[in-house]
C-alpha cells in the first residue's frame, strides 16, 4: 500500500500561547499539547518531514526535539508558521492560540491597587485564517474547533472562513478537550459530511484525524481512497 504522507511537508501547531501582561502574570488557556504532539508523533513514525510549533507545554514526548520551534505569544506562532506556509504540504492548526493580547505589556510588575482596574486588549492575527487566504489548491489545511453552543454550526462556519479542508470539532466535557489524556471528536469535511467518534486515548485520535487526511481526495486517487491506515 502506498504511503501517501511519507516525506510529504507537514506543519503542526500544538499548545497554548501566552500573552504576557506583565513579566509575571499572561492571559493563556488550558491547552495542554496533547493532541497536537500526538499527531505530530504519528506522522513522524509514517516518514512524514513535520515542523512541530509548539506553545508551552510539559510534555515527555518522543517527536525529535530538533522539529520543534518552541514559543510563547500568539504573535510569536504567526511569525515562525508564517515561514513555512508557502512550502509546506499540509498545515494542522491545533494550537489553542489566545484571541486577544494585551496592547501594552508593563516591563515591570504591575501593583495591586485598591480599586478595579481594566486591560485593554486588541485582537491576534488569526494564524489559520491569515494561512487560508493564502492557500494553495494543493495543499490540505486542518482545524480545531472547541465549542459550547451550536457546536456544529460554528465548526462548520470556522471550516468555511478559515478555508479548511477538515475540522475537527470537540467540547470542553469531563475528560475531553483541554487538560485530559481523552477525547470525544467529530470531522467535518470540506463537504459537511460528519464524522463522529466515541471517546478515545488522544493518541488514537491523532490516527482517525491523519486517516481522513491521507484519504483526501488531493493526495490519493479513488482507487485507494479510505484504506486503512497502518502505522
Amino acid at each position: 500500500m502506498k504511503n501517501t504522507l511519507f516525506k510529504k511537508k507537514i506543519l503542526i501547531t500544538a499548545g497554548p500561547t501566552r500573552e504576557y501582561i506583565d513579566p509575571v502574570r499572561f492571559i493563556s488557556n488550558e491547552s495542554t499539547g496533547k493532541m497536537g504532539y500526538a499527531i505530530a508523533e504519528a506522522l513522524h513514525q509514517m516518514g512524514a518531514d513535520v515542523i512541530l510549533v509548539s506553545g508551552p507545554v510539559s510534555i515527555n514526548s518522543s517527536f525529535p526535539k530538533n522539529k520543534i520551534i518552541q514559543v510563547i505569544s500568539g504573535n510569536d506562532m504567526f511569525t515562525e508558521c508564517e515561514k513555512y506556509f508557502k512550502t509546506i504540504d499540509i498545515a494542522i492548526f491545533c494550537a489553542a492560540v489566545a484571541d486577544y493580547t494585551p496592547i501594552v505589556t508593563s516591563k515591570i510588575k504591575i501593583k495591586k491597587i485598591e480599586n478595579n482596574t481594566s486591560l485593554e486588549l486588541q485582537k491576534n492575527r488569526d494564524i489559520a485564517y491569515e494561512f487560508g487566504k493564502i492557500k494553495r489548491n494543493n495543499q490540505i489545511a486542518v482545524g480545531f474547533a472547541l465549542e459550547t453552543n451550536n457546536i456544529h454550526e460554528n465548526a462548520i462556519g470556522k471550516l468555511k472562513k478559515k478555508n479548511f479542508d477538515l475540522i475537527v470539532l470537540n467540547s470542553p466535557n469531563k475528560n475531553e478537550g483541554f487538560g485530559f489524556d481523552t477525547n470525544k471528536i467529530t470531522i467535518i469535511d470540506s463537504e459537511l459530511s460528519l464524522h463522529s467518534f466515541p471517546l478515545k486515548l488522544k493518541k488514537e485520535i491523532a490516527n482517525d484525524i491523519i486517516f481522513y487526511i491521507r484519504n483526501s481526495n488531493k493526495l490519493v486517487t479513488s482507487e485507494n481512497k479510505l484504506e486503512q491506515i497502518v502505522v
